[in-house]
């Protein structure tokens, strides 16, 4: 008796990988990626990434005992990076070379599901999405995760076909690189369960792909437990309830009418895959539903954790089913046209937000501007709300822009990224007739600070501020004794 499943064509067959075609995707992904990466000043994250990396090897394992702890193989790939230098267009390279790692394997994936025009919509959509070209230039690990991630898709396609016995091999490393590079990109392994348990092959690909898994997810584990055991760490993170889920289309394109277009395709994408091999029609709709769902709910029942960097891993899924979908139009030559017009759409939608990302205060903490800000004269005293902000004045300000006067050492606290400080700031300011108050935050925010209100009460009172136009960004503000 024929069925649905047995009139629904068959995924096409798996020839030579076309590499050629994954080097150009690749390219041009991390071109996307890299164009304008310098232009941004770094924010407190990517800060936090130098800190970190700059550390010798037993202060970087100090570091990670207190906080962390989960992007130590991150940051010991940077602590060899960053022998070299610690440029802004240096430090974000590796994230740009990982996109382009990622668009290449996305392309080669979405030729194996369906065809080439199919793999390079996906690609270069990916590359023009503005989430793309925001983790693209962060240094921190969430383009990482994304490339693991694809590269885990296109292992685990790699074994539903005749391959050798190191596929297998490869498979777990690739499951591994998917725990190493962060915690939550774990949340797209239980997409690959579709695959495995569906195939003819489903005894062989359990005995085989259980064990790989296993061995895979140890890194997971071991940095699932330390990351539980900093959960301090993440205590700022506020309870979010189901709505959020709202926003998830605007959070992987990076653009909100981008957003809602791309994710539109992309659950026709999925109606369509179904025609053609309905596991991989569930792998990738879980793959780009199932991490907000399964991180919300994790936040629900445990802690809040629901951040949306933390669910970069599923914008490669988003690009790849609007591509699958363009791809399925018939003729070819219509195809090809739809896929020119969705991506040509959506760089249109998210222009201005490609704009404002390669913007001086692109990341949110334009510490250039905050530098020039501080007219200092001599004599004069500057103060930091967080003392991490510090750091952002180490890198981008002149050496004696102002006297740090309560800084005890030029290294960080060795369990943080915080600096030693002297607490007597009355004692501290007491010869001084004006000092500058540097904060992460808004103006109002800063009222709240312990360190804005120890100047206060030691005697000064504001003369004028400065906050740069985002949230959270940073607050300058000028105080003075009473004539100054």
């Amino acid at each position: 008796m024929m069925t649905a499943a047995t009139l629904a064509p068959s995924a096409p067959p798996v020839t030579r990988t076309r590499w050629w075609g994954a080097w150009a995707a690749g390219v041009a992904g991390g071109v996307a990626a890299l164009g304008g990466s310098g232009s941004a000043s770094l924010n407190g994250d990517e800060l936090a990434t130098i800190s970190a990396a700059s550390r010798s090897l037993a202060g970087l394992w100090e570091l990670a005992r207190h906080i962390d702890g989960h992007f130590l193989p991150y940051y010991l790939f940077m602590h060899l990076w960053t022998q070299f230098g610690t440029a802004e267009l240096w430090l974000r390279l590796p994230s740009a070379l990982a996109i382009g790692v990622a668009a290449g394997f996305l392309a080669d994936l979405g030729r194996r599901l369906h065809s080439g025009r199919a793999g390079v919509t996906a690609a270069v959509l990916f590359a023009v999405l503005p989430s793309v070209s925001y983790y693209g230039a962060f240094a921190r690990p969430y383009a990482f995760a994304a490339a693991a991630v694809v590269f885990s898709f296109w292992c685990l396609h790699r074994l539903t076909r005749a391959t050798p016995r190191r596929g297998w091999v490869l498979y777990g490393v690739s499951v591994a690189l998917v725990c190493s590079t962060h915690l939550f990109a774990v949340l797209t392994l239980p997409a690959h369960l579709p695959v495995l348990l569906s195939t003819s092959r489903r005894r062989e690909l359990l005995t085989r792909a259980l064990p790989a898994l296993a061995a895979g997810c140890v890194p997971a584990l071991v940095l699932g437990l330390i990351g539980y055991g900093e959960r301090h760490a993440v205590s700022w993170i506020q309870e979010r309830g189901p709505e959020v889920l709202l926003k998830f289309p605007k959070m992987a394109a990076g653009a909100e009418t981008a957003g809602v277009l791309v994710f539109a395709v992309a659950l026709a994408g999925v109606a369509l895959t179904w025609l053609r091999e309905r596991a991989w029609s569930a792998a990738l709709g879980a793959w780009l539903a199932g991490p907000p769902i399964l991180l919300l709910t994790v936040s629900l029942l445990i802690t809040p954790l629901y951040v949306d960097r933390y669910l970069f891993v599923t914008s490669p899924a988003l690009a790849l089913l609007a591509g699958l979908a363009v791809a399925s139009v018939r003729p070819p030559v219509a195809a090809v046209a739809a896929g020119c017009l969705l991506v040509g759409v959506a760089a249109v939608a998210g222009l201005d937000r490609h704009i404002e990302l390669r913007a001086f205060n692109g990341r949110f903490e334009d510490f250039p501007g905050a530098v020039r800000r501080v007219a200092a004269r001599e004599g004069d005293a500057i103060v930091f709300g967080q003392s991490s902000v510090r750091a952002g004045f180490d890198y981008y300000a002149p050496p004696g822009l102002a006297d740090d006067v309560l800084r005890l050492s030029p290294a960080p606290e060795a369990g943080g990224f915080g600096f030693p400080e002297r607490t007597d700031v009355a004692e501290a300011l007491r010869d001084r007739r004006r000092v500058w108050v540097v904060w992460r935050g808004s103006k109002a925010a800063g009222e709240k600070l312990p360190r804005v209100k120890a100047v206060k009460e030691a005697g000064f009172k504001p003369v004028s501020s400065w906050h740069s136009a985002e949230l959270p960004g940073l607050t300058v503000a000028l105080y003075g004794r009473s004539g100054t």
